[in-house]
C-alpha cells in the first residue's frame, strides 16, 4: 500500500469513527484546539483538520463530560455503521 492510502485527515477519521456527527463539527474541535495526537515521542495539540493521521496515532479529546484516549488502528474508507467504525479505533486508559 501507499502511504496516502495509510493515512487519512483528522477531521476525517474523527467523522468515520464516529466520535462526532457531522465533519464540520470535527473539524472545529480540532481548529479550537481540542484534539491531542501522540506520535512515538511527540505529543501535540492538532492544529489544522487536515493533519494526516496513521495507524498507531493516539489522539486524546473531550466527548461530552468524558475525555478519551484512542489508538487509531486504521483509517478506513468510509463513514459505514458503528461496528464497522469501532474497528478503526481501540480505547486507551486514561490516568
Amino acid at each position: 500500500m501507499n502511504e496516502a492510502a495509510e493515512t487519512c485527515r483528522a477531521d476525517v477519521w474523527l467523522w468515520r469513527a464516529r466520535f462526532f456527527k457531522t465533519r464540520s463539527l470535527a473539524a472545529r474541535i480540532i481548529e479550537e484546539g481540542g484534539v491531542r495526537l501522540a506520535r512515538g515521542a511527540a505529543r501535540t495539540p492538532l492544529d489544522k483538520p487536515s493533519r494526516s493521521l496513521r495507524p498507531g496515532d493516539v489522539l486524546s479529546f473531550a466527548q461530552g463530560p468524558r475525555w478519551l484516549a484512542v489508538k487509531v488502528e486504521a483509517v478506513g474508507e468510509r463513514r459505514g455503521p458503528a461496528p464497522e467504525a469501532k474497528g478503526l479505533y481501540s480505547f486507551l486508559e486514561g490516568p
